[in-house]
């Protein structure tokens, strides 16, 4: 949320979220508010280099151009000082010298001439060859130059490049020369005699500019580089675009408001998989260690402060390698020992419960979209007052027409879910049928304990959090307004009271804190809404076979609205780019001219052969991607980069299986006869590139196996302290069986066994000590051998 923004008067505002300064999200418009709340969650790959991560406040404007209020924008660098904390920060204002991004690639070496008369003097050469990611201009590829300076205390030599058309990643390779040092015999302007003439002062400056023509010339950032550490070496290297000294110094930052932001960005170096072969069959094997606790991913949940920096990675890798289920059979068995009502079971945040929390969200987000999007839509776009507190009830609202309300959308809500089951994912249905099975055995005398073990995670935890936050779990794309809210909590409510077992006697509704809810549920006491939650967790507990689903209807992959080239001509002979809304399923690829109208050119998944990401000279356009099936190719431009990168991940993953896939292909258009890339006349030749297949085949799961595997072995040497203090103490209480002592360095662990806990330990801190040696080879190399920019830098970020 933002608060006291200027100008002191109430106006609509939104918000975007900026790489350096490509938008790739942007919050919904909040309406007459100067404190506007967004309430809103993105989360992305970064899948390219950036400077900074920026966020600007908007005033909305009908007829004029958005203006621009303030931002935030914080170093990559300084991310981390941020990262997992809520902070207010001040916007500061928006200034042109200020607001750069993209890098430039300079050669610079320092030669001697000796001149016609014996002498000697020095010449700067600087060669500039190319810039990377300049910034669009009014949403079009800028027409950059750059001006080359020499300067000095007492001189500015100045030279300029060639204009480039319509690019964002310039060629200029242009050479350009400087006398450094004068021979004592030069005499033209006495003040540039080589007394005079400082090395030690003197530094290269590398403006970049965007063309104007016919007005003034836009700033695109700037880079100097000290002459003094040039001496007689050549030395070549990428520099990211530097914003001027002096680009806010005038503007007032006290003023403007301030933005609270919530801010997680993790960056791992990810090494071959080769690798992490140890440690991962460490973390894999350890369903099979006895007891569990001694296994080395329970240990790894139990050093880390917040379990859930290490239950996100820890599941997302057991799922890939399909062990999960049966790790969390034996976690919530340990869970279950400690429970002594039934009542309570599955109640707390036990490792168990966020394991399976953590897997619903990951397989579950196409159950929750086929079974509550369209009632969730419908809540939304046509919401109907449902206050039934009548603490809250607005002059004017009639409490049993809201019930009445109430009741139509909870008996809708409840209805899709107990009709859901067939489309529940069969891994849901197995850790379900564990935790059924598991509960009956520790509790054998309640017979309800059963369905309250399953309907604490399906109705509790899945369908009743994603009701009241379905922004969240991708079934809306923004948080819903205020009165909307309250609507999905009251429903969330009575979903979770609906399902949770024996919760509508008499007894149960008595226990409510709120007696409107409990006079509404008086109206649910019918039996038929007991038999239908007990049938639903039948069905959903059950092993059996869940692939009819899969098989009747597509999976919901992807949509979103991005630019496709027309595949006919317009009337002056010129392809060009039209506005269209996309939709991807396990089935097809479509696009349409509006969301929810019928498709108008559909490609069945089968008929993809590759899709590849297109060089940007190819139009002049940034953040395109190619769509090669039996036809000629589809071209199509994202939005921005994180768009792109996230469609051409889904379409690889969902085409990967496909027999007829291409192994080259052509990384630019064919234009005017030939191919831009290698020039070949024939349309059809075979393409002179390889394409790109290194994508999961999982078409609803995304995971990277050696990444998860990167960030346990990170979780693991920040709490490398944890470790050894724990591996002391199962020494010694291995080998001194008497009272503990010193019990607060462990008392906090479970240590069940403290040989297998001990053996389990060695083996982490012995794998970690070799991960990080091979860690600190490659810091070396690159440190030594890498230029920035390298494409071989295997870093990868990640916000939320």
């Amino acid at each position: 949320d933002a608060k006291h923004l200027v100008p002191n008067k109430m106006r609509d505002f939104f918000c975007t979220i900026n790489l350096d300064q490509e938008e790739v999200f942007r919050t919904q418009v909040v309406e007459k508010s100067l404190s506007p709340y967004f309430g809103e969650e993105f989360y992305f790959e970064i899948p390219r280099t950036f400077q900074w991560l920026s966020f600007y406040i908007y005033d909305k404007s009908v007829l004029q151009k958005d203006l621009r209020i303030g931002k935030v924008a914080i170093k990559k660098e300084d991310l981390c000082n941020y990262t997992g904390k809520e902070n207010w920060f001040m916007l500061q204002p928006v200034d042109s010298n200020s607001e750069v991004q993209g890098k430039v690639h300079l050669e610079l070496k320092l030669n001697e001439l000796i001149t016609d008369n014996g002498s000697v003097c020095q010449q700067l050469v600087v060669h500039i060859k190319e810039c990377h990611g300049l910034p669009l201009i009014n949403g079009q590829n800028c027409d950059p130059y750059a001006t080359v300076s020499l300067v000095g205390p007492s001189r500015n030599d100045q030279k300029k490049t060639k204009v480039k058309k319509k690019t964002s990643n310039p060629q200029f390779n242009e050479t350009f020369y400087f006398e450094v040092t004068r021979s004592s015999s030069y005499t033209k302007k006495s003040q540039f005699q080589v007394e005079e003439e400082d090395i030690e002062k003197l530094e290269v400056r590398v403006d970049l500019w965007n063309n104007g023509n016919l007005v003034q010339d836009i700033f695109l950032g700037e880079i100097k580089v000290p002459v003094k550490v040039l001496r007689n070496d050549s030395f070549q290297a990428w520099y990211l675009l530097q914003p001027r000294e002096n680009g806010n110094k005038s503007s007032k930052t006290d003023d403007l408001g301030s933005l609270r932001l919530n801010i997680c960005y993790t960056e791992d170096c990810v090494l071959p998989s080769e690798y992490y072969a140890s440690l991962r069959n460490l973390l894999l094997k350890s369903s099979d260690v006895q007891p569990i606790s001694a296994s080395a991913a329970y240990i790894l949940c139990e050093v880390c402060r917040d379990k859930y920096d290490a239950v996100l990675p820890l599941v997302r890798l057991l799922l890939h390698h399909h062990k999960l289920v049966p790790f969390v059979a034996a976690v919530a068995e340990l869970d279950l020992k400690d429970t002594q009502e039934a009542n309570t079971i599955f109640r707390g945040n036990s490792l168990a419960t966020r394991c399976v929390d953590e897997m619903m969200k990951i397989v579950g987000k196409h159950y929750l979209k086929v079974t509550l999007k369209a009632v969730i839509d419908e809540i939304c776009e046509s919401p109907k007052p449902c206050e039934i507190d009548p603490i809250k009830l607005r002059e004017g609202d009639n409490v049993e027409i809201n019930m009445e309300n109430l009741r139509y959308y909870v008996d809708k809500v409840f209805r899709e879910i107990v009709r859901s089951s067939i489309s529940c994912p069969t891994l849901m249905c197995d850790v379900f049928y564990s935790l059924r099975h598991l509960a009956a055995k520790r509790f054998p005398n309640d017979p309800h304990v059963q369905y309250s073990a399953v309907s604490s995670f399906v109705f509790l935890r899945f369908f009743a959090v994603a009701v009241v936050s379905p922004h969240t779990f991708h079934l809306r794309p923004h948080h819903p307004d205020a009165q909307t809210s309250r609507t999905l909590t009251l429903i969330s409510k009575a979903i979770q009271t609906l399902g949770s077992w024996g919760s509508l006697t008499k007894s149960k509704l008595s226990s409510f804190k709120e007696t409107f809810m409990c006079e509404f549920f008086k109206t649910f006491q019918e039996e038929k809404f007991t038999e239908s939650v007990k049938k639903f967790l039948d069905d959903v507990s059950s092993t059996e076979s869940k692939e009819p689903s899969g098989l009747s209807e597509p999976v919901h992959l992807k949509e979103g609205e991005m630019y496709k080239r027309a595949q006919g001509r317009t009337r002056i002979g010129k392809k060009n780019f039209k506005k269209r809304w996309f939709c991807l399923t396990s089935r097809e690829f479509t696009y349409h001219k509006q969301q929810d109208k019928e498709p108008i050119f559909t490609i069945p998944i089968k008929n993809i052969l590759a899709v590849e990401k297109l060089d940007e000279n190819s139009f002049n356009k940034k953040n395109m991607f190619q769509v090669l099936h039996g036809e000629k190719p589809l071209y199509i431009q994202a939005n921005n980069c994180v768009e792109a990168s996230e469609w051409i991940e889904a379409l690889c993953r969902v085409t990967r299986c496909n027999q007829k896939r291409l192994n080259f292909y052509h990384p630019s258009a064919f234009l005017n006869g030939n191919w831009l890339c290698c020039k070949a006349t024939i349309e059809n030749t075979v393409g002179c590139a390889r394409c790109t297949a290194d994508v999961p085949a999982d078409t609803q799961i995304e995971i990277d196996g050696d990444r998860e595997t990167e960030r346990i072995y990170s979780l693991f040497t920040i709490n490398m302290s944890k470790l050894q203090k724990l591996e002391e103490a199962c020494g010694s209480m291995a080998v001194y069986q008497g009272p503990r002592k010193e019990p607060d360095d462990y008392s906090n662990f479970t240590i069940e066994d403290s040989v297998a806990t001990f053996h389990t330990l060695k083996q982490i801190i012995d794998i970690v000590e070799k991960l990080n040696e091979s860690h600190e080879k490659y810091r070396k190399k690159r440190s030594s051998s890498a230029k920035y920019g390298s494409e071989e830098n295997p870093i990868v970020g990640k916000v939320s």
